[in-house]
């Protein structure tokens, strides 16, 4: 996908932003989760919608390119009201939020619902783009998971690089289960020739779920971000981590879901990927 992919291009049709977000709160089962941060319409505009923009984060450079696009909404992944964080409206949140409200235009967010969607969440979007099958939860007593397995075509880490790289545009760090270090020249080399078949996917921030992948018995998990930690963590219990970047990682399910609205409504949605290389 481009910077600015419009799903459609069409007509005088409007909707509410309080109707529009009631659709996603119902498609993406909202309710069902206990987030960090509130799903659903976070800022009223105030006017009919008739265009949206979506975006991975509502940073102020998507509100800018969101004014520019005359867009009515912006529907995101990452909104605004974080738990912990300060509450006033003042500094860079207020900036944001204050552009929002001058030009009308309301904010709609969805954090785990739409990590979760088993059609068109973030885990699933991924696993589709690297030709992966869904086959259980992470974690197995959870009612919505907003971590998976998947299985795929035994492949080496290897190959599994070049297929990600292919799908995200970004090469991933990977840390190998097998290594060793030379004294000499103080450097790591990989000596893993296993195949990878199962994989533990949770887009984002969720390196720390890697402990639970291997006591599910993957080969290797995937995630977005990587700590300090995880390096050792991988290579102690024996399970191939690929850190493939927390926006790259979750691009896929605000463009599906804009895709849905698109269709439903018969209005213009047009992705917009901000570019954040984390």
């Amino acid at each position: 996908m481009s910077a600015h992919d419009i799903f459609t291009t069409s007509s005088n049709t409007t909707i509410t932003a309080q109707a529009l977000s009631k659709f996603c709160d119902d498609y993406l089962s909202a309710v069902a989760f206990k987030d960090y941060a509130p799903n659903g319409l976070q800022v009223d505009g105030g006017r009919p919608i008739q265009r949206i923009v979506t975006g991975v984060t509502a940073c102020e450079a998507l509100i800018d390119a969101a004014i520019a696009e005359n867009a009515d909404a912006i529907m995101v992944h990452h909104g605004y009201f974080w738990k912990g964080e300060p509450a006033p409206l003042t500094g860079m949140k207020g900036q944001r939020i204050r552009k929002l409200m001058q030009h009308g235009i309301s904010l709609i967010g969805y954090h785990l619902p739409l990590d979760a969607h088993p059609v068109i969440g973030n885990n699933a979007t991924l696993a589709a783009a690297l030709d992966m099958t869904i086959i259980e939860a992470l974690y197995p007593a959870e009612m919505h998971p907003v971590g998976n397995i998947a299985i795929c075509t035994p492949q080496s880490p290897q190959s599994l690089i070049a297929r990600i790289t292919q799908a995200l545009g970004r090469v991933p760090l990977h840390i190998a289960t097998d290594y060793k270090v030379d004294t000499n020249t103080n450097t790591n080399t990989n000596t893993n020739n296993r195949l990878i078949e199962r994989i533990g996917i949770c887009t984002g921030g969720a390196q720390d779920m890697i402990e639970q992948a291997a006591l599910m018995d993957c080969d290797a998990f995937i995630s977005g971000e990587i700590s300090e930690r995880t390096t050792h963590i991988a290579r102690e219990l024996g399970i191939d981590y690929f850190a493939c970047g927390h926006h790259a990682t979750e691009r896929g399910g605000i463009e599906a879901l804009g895709r849905i609205i698109a269709q439903q409504f018969d209005l213009p949605v047009t992705f917009i990927d901000i570019n954040n290389p984390a």
